[in-house]
């Protein structure tokens, strides 16, 4: 990866994006435009902030425990499962939610554009240590555009000879006031599968709310979900292109003790909506051909 010096040099927006070293091992990207403040890590490919103008909160949970070290992922923000999602079932013992969180991407772009928002575009390629635990060769941009939205689109182009298959999903730690008044809607008679309970599958009835953990897999979902916080008293609306599948998790107190990442309270004051392609929703994409993964993060106060 370039220097920080390099990367200023190369793709600093004057007053408006640079690069800076953040605590730890990390170079982190800032932004500060007419519309919002975010940072972006490119190691992991990772938007860790996003705050709108006159917002008093960030819309993005990023834990002041996470870890800012090579081969650790960051805890909060968004963070990009890929080429699957959750456990490795292989038996290679391959890391969960896949390697692109846990590696540096490369910077390939940065733009201002004439509405006045700023776009990022960062960049992984297979390599000899990728082939070792996942032989396909491919090609992953991460595009993110910061403005009145904030929109992430995650393509995989297949560069190899034969067709892959991957899962995926943008992993996002939404912040919010009380995880106990929070509700998602849209999701309403929605089937999904139950992780607590062994993947069984049930049906939606009504809004979501929560008082207990939540670990659950909406399947053929619609393209709006939308979170409305009674605390932060704003509503965030997610729209998603190219996903079938929505995951809904808090971890709750029991579990969220266990992360050495996280506060013990830190379950109260996020909740992730991923944007995704799991289970039924896995996409196979042949030879030279592409996939699109999208979402755009719209914040309203209520």
């Amino acid at each position: 990866m370039l220097s920080l010096e390099q990367l200023n040099s190369q793709f600093a927006i004057n007053h408006e994006l640079s690069f800076k070293q953040s605590d730890g091992d990390h170079i982190m990207i800032d932004i500060d435009n007419q519309y919002a403040t975010a940072r972006i890590s490119p190691y992991g490919g990772q938007v860790l902030s996003y705050q709108p103008k006159g917002q008093t909160e960030d819309v993005l949970f990023l834990s002041d425990k996470a870890v800012y070290q090579q081969g650790k992922a960051i805890r909060g923000g968004i963070p990009i499962c890929w080429p699957w999602f959750g456990d490795d079932a292989s038996g290679y013992g391959r890391p969960a939610h896949g390697f692109a969180r846990n590696i540096p991407w490369d910077v390939l772009a940065t733009t201002h554009n004439s509405d006045g928002s700023t776009s990022v575009k960062l960049g992984l390629t297979s390599t000899e240590e990728s082939l070792a635990i996942w032989p396909n060769q491919f090609e992953l941009i991460l595009d993110v555009t910061v403005g009145e939205q904030l929109t992430l689109a995650l393509t995989t182009k297949n560069t190899d000879s034969k067709e892959l298959t991957i899962t995926q999903a943008l992993h996002t730690y939404l912040k919010i006031g009380d995880i106990e008044q929070v509700s998602v809607v849209g999701l309403d008679e929605v089937n999904y599968l139950d992780k607590l309970s062994g993947y069984d599958e049930k049906v939606q009835s009504g809004a979501i709310r929560f008082d207990k953990e939540t670990d659950r897999v909406y399947q053929n979902v619609p393209n709006t979900t939308v979170l409305i916080d009674e605390v932060l008293k704003r509503t965030i609306t997610i729209n998603s292109q190219a996903s079938n599948s929505t995951v809904i998790w808090n971890p709750w107190q029991e579990t969220c003790a266990a992360f050495s990442d996280l506060n013990a309270d830190s379950y109260q004051h996020f909740l992730c909506i991923e944007t995704a392609n799991v289970f039924d929703d896995e996409v196979t994409i042949t030879a030279g051909e592409s996939h699109i993964l999208t979402a755009i993060f719209d914040v309203e106060n209520n």
